[in-house]
């Protein structure tokens, strides 16, 4: 699990919540006090819920699950993206689609239309169509590609929500309750932290703060993975060519043909016994040495 301390949240201005007016009154177990008509934030409640966050996003990546970024404020875009990108996530930073979760379908259907648009310019097929056909076919790309492009590779819905900010992300938090997914957030003192799964008490809304929840939510992704059982890999030299008989061709390569062991001569059989001892010469028998 990537360890961080209560210092670099600190520096980040994790403790720093809203203004007190603001407040939610469920966040009070988490709030140490007020300044400047500014809640500031229990760090020390905060490190502990931090852990068990990224505990459960390790878990789900050493399991080969699929964990969704979302962060469409503008405070949180361009550090979403970019960490969802460096562990291999979906992400989701513009405006969230009603409906990304629950009808996934027809999500689908234009993630398809988007990998449609982009392989038709790669294969020479705008080439063929007149100019204002391929500007209009652009346009439609790129609108895609903005709103659906950190989900491109998305082909099922993801195994939980990593989450930047409830209130805003509220439609999806939403989504996700209702289809049972589970929901990782940074939740501000103006927010009910029981409306997610693993609430993360802290400053949603400082860009440093947001730079070190998704950084940290990468990591213990990639940590995952790391930790994840390899499958198992047959070497070269165990494959065996055959005959049309379905026989061995010939010996493995590199490896040397195993010489068939050599049979063993049969036992003999109870009547085939060796002769008895009173067929043996006896001593009046036996020619005396001259």
């Amino acid at each position: 699990m990537p360890q961080i301390t209560m210092r670099q949240m600190l520096e980040a201005g994790v403790h720093f919540g809203h203004q007190t007016r603001y407040w939610n009154p469920k966040m009070a177990p988490y709030i140490f006090g007020a300044r400047g008509k500014i809640h500031i934030i229990n760090l020390e409640k905060t490190v502990p819920l931090f852990g068990d966050a990224m505990n459960f996003i390790s878990g789900i990546a050493q399991k080969r699950g699929m964990i969704l970024f979302v962060g469409t404020k503008r405070s949180a875009r361009d550090a979403v993206k970019e960490e969802a990108e460096r562990c291999g996530m979906p992400y989701m930073t513009q405006r969230w689609l009603g409906g990304t979760l629950t009808n996934f379908a027809t999500v689908k259907k234009s993630v398809g239309r988007l990998k449609e648009l982009e392989a038709a310019e790669t294969d020479g097929t705008f080439e063929k169509l007149v100019k204002h056909e391929v500007l209009g076919l652009r346009r439609e790309r790129d609108k895609l590609l903005a709103s659906l492009g950190g989900i491109k590779d998305m082909n099922r819905l993801p195994d939980a929500l990593f989450v930047i900010d409830i209130g805003h992300e509220d439609i999806a938090v939403k989504e996700a309750r209702k289809l049972g997914i589970p929901v990782i957030a940074v939740v501000d003192t103006n927010y009910d932290p029981a409306l997610v799964d693993y609430p993360i008490p802290g400053n949603d809304d400082a860009i440093r703060a947001v730079q070190l929840y998704a950084r940290a939510a990468a990591d213990a992704v990639l940590e995952g993975k790391a930790a994840a059982p390899q499958a198992a890999t047959v070497r070269e030299d165990e494959f065996v060519e055959l005959d049309a008989d379905g026989n061995p061709a010939k010996a493995p390569r590199g490896r040397a043909a195993k010489k068939a062991p050599a049979k063993k001569a049969a036992a003999p059989k109870a009547d085939e016994a060796a002769p008895a001892a009173d067929a043996a010469p006896t001593a009046a028998e036996t020619p005396a040495a001259e």
